[in-house]
């Protein structure tokens, strides 16, 4: 009685942080649909350009992350689990101590980037920006400096499997910032006020989740807790997370830089608006995908490695439900967005870097959870070699090929690598770690997404031939008639219990017995 009351319970949480999760990203996507085209038609191609690579430039802090955050996650999510509330405590006073000290050094660096941001930039920043490229650089960079010590609560609440408490501060720090900044731009305000707001926000935000994480995780605070065992603990695992922060960074964050650097500000807005569009696409799986860290981390530190298998199988199978009918919907129906959402002047050089980039991040999003079940079972150091292999190759290529090829050539330069890794690297990888059959895994994974998303790809495609939507209206009708094809599918997988459904995985088959017992296991998890 008391093992069901806690699947209730872990059902019931799992819900309500997707659900919550989902509604979060939905107002962030709406807000942001809305927004770009508002704050980028006030303030220029140019000042849009320089505000991206800004803010590309200092996302770079995040290098000095040095896996405090993970680590975060995974030893208070462990410790919890174990009921050790001494653990925890060392574990958060070490990080505040750990995010203290890098906030400051970070913020010594803003200093010195705002000095000379010109200087470095100075083919992409035009001479009516100079004075405001190193007040934006001090105002961005002062806040993420200030994110890393504030940012210790969003770990604890994602360790705590709190993400609710994170999402509804998101929703309404999102809102008050939308609201302030339309009413600055029509007061005439410029560049820099709406960067205050859009960095100031955050701040808030963080400082309300701390209080909030303080009450579900009343550890005490003070210097004797922080110890330099727990510092290294958290120094092996955070170490490899550095690498995959660094190898993210070179991934999907080095484009606006490598653009900056050889090209007009104008080129980075092109990219940018292609590339906005992947992002959102992917950020709803992410927002489902961060669940299968905490929860990977209590089985492994359970020993349950048969309920590993299925948070990686059903977990790449829930991500492909999520990105599949987005990504079709955008490759069918991308050169309508883009013209609705910016202008049709932005199509011709944003569509093709909509399209190179949606093709393999979609290979990357429908295999969101494989990651989290490695940082869950802290085996994620040849995934971090990989990936550090991949953002160099990234990187170089994309130097190579934006100067002949422009903006398309960065796209390519980033797409080939990504290909490649998620392809021929991550789906065998997981498969031998967790002993499971890769062409099980692909069967049992994929299967079904792709069976249920061919008749959307079919109705988006007879409609476009019956007419292509031109106003806000007719795209709403292409996209309403495709997502009720859709929901009907998913509803049957649901309904009938297929969604859940998952075969036997192992390469040593056991009895059927015990298979039966572990997927009802894992269905009454979920």
């Amino acid at each position: 009685m008391l093992l069901l009351s806690m699947r209730k319970l872990e059902k019931f949480q799992i819900i309500k942080n997707v659900s919550s999760s989902w509604f979060a990203l939905g107002v962030n996507v709406l807000v942001g649909i809305a927004l770009t085209p508002y704050i980028l038609h006030h303030l220029g191609d140019s000042a849009w350009g320089i505000w991206v690579l800004i803010f590309s430039l200092t996302g770079y802090y995040g290098l000095f992350d040095l896996g405090i955050r993970s680590s975060i996650i995974r030893y208070v999510s462990k410790a919890t689990a174990v009921d050790d509330m001494d653990s925890a405590a060392r574990i958060v006073n070490t990080s505040l101590f750990s995010y203290s000290c890098i906030g400051a050094f970070t913020f010594l660096i803003t200093l010195i980037i705002s000095v000379y941001i010109d200087d470095i930039f100075h083919k992409s920043i035009s001479p009516e920006f100079h004075s405001a490229a190193p007040w934006l650089a001090l105002m961005v960079g002062t806040s993420v400096s200030l994110g890393f010590p504030l940012g210790v609560s969003g770990g604890v609440l994602e360790a705590l499997q709190q993400f609710y408490v994170l999402n509804w501060t998101n929703v309404a720090s999102t809102l008050i910032r939308a609201f302030l900044i339309v009413v600055t731009l029509r007061h005439g305000y410029g560049l820099l006020m709406v960067a205050f707001i859009t960095v100031m926000m955050p701040v808030l935000t963080s400082i309300l989740r701390t209080a909030l994480a303080w009450r579900s995780l009343p550890v005490p605070i003070g210097v004797r807790y922080i110890d330099r065992p727990t510092l290294r603990e958290m120094g092996t695992y955070g170490g490899t997370t550095l690498i995959l922060i660094i190898s993210s960074r070179l991934r999907f964050k080095s484009d606006s830089v490598i653009i900056g650097a050889f090209l007009p500000a104008a080129a980075i807005t092109y990219f940018n608006i292609g590339s906005r569009i992947v992002d959102y696409a992917g950020e709803i799986v992410e927002s489902l995908a961060q669940i299968f860290v905490p929860m990977s981390s209590q089985s492994d530190a359970r020993g349950d490695i048969e309920r590993l298998r299925k948070i990686f199988v059903a977990g790449n199978r829930f991500c492909a439900f999520a990105i599949l009918p987005i990504s079709a919907t955008l490759i069918i129906l991308g050169k309508s967005i883009i013209a609705l959402w910016v202008g049709s002047r932005y199509v011709a050089p944003s569509y093709p870097i909509l399209l190179i980039l949606l093709i393999p991040t979609t290979l990357m999003f429908a295999q969101a959870a494989s990651a989290r079940v490695l940082f869950g079972m802290s085996k994620h150091r040849t995934w971090a070699i990989v990936t550090l292999a991949e953002g160099l190759i990234n990187v170089l290529l994309s130097i190579v090929l934006v100067r002949p090829y422009g903006i398309i050539g960065d796209a390519v330069g980033t797409a080939l690598p990504l290909s490649a890794t998620m392809i021929f690297f991550l789906p065998g990888h997981l498969c031998r770690r967790l002993q499971i059959r890769l062409s099980r895994y692909v069967q049992e994974a994929y299967a079904l997404p792709l069976a249920i998303c061919a008749p959307l790809i079919v109705v988006l495609l007879l409609m476009k031939r019956w007419f292509v939507p031109h106003t806000y209206l007719q795209l709403a009708a292409h996209v309403a008639v495709a997502a009720a094809v859709y929901a009907v599918g998913l509803s049957w997988v649901f309904l009938s219990q297929r969604a859940l459904r998952v075969g036997e995985l192992r390469t040593n088959p056991v009895d059927a017995q015990g298979v039966g017992a572990a997927i009802e296991s894992y269905s009454q998890d979920i």
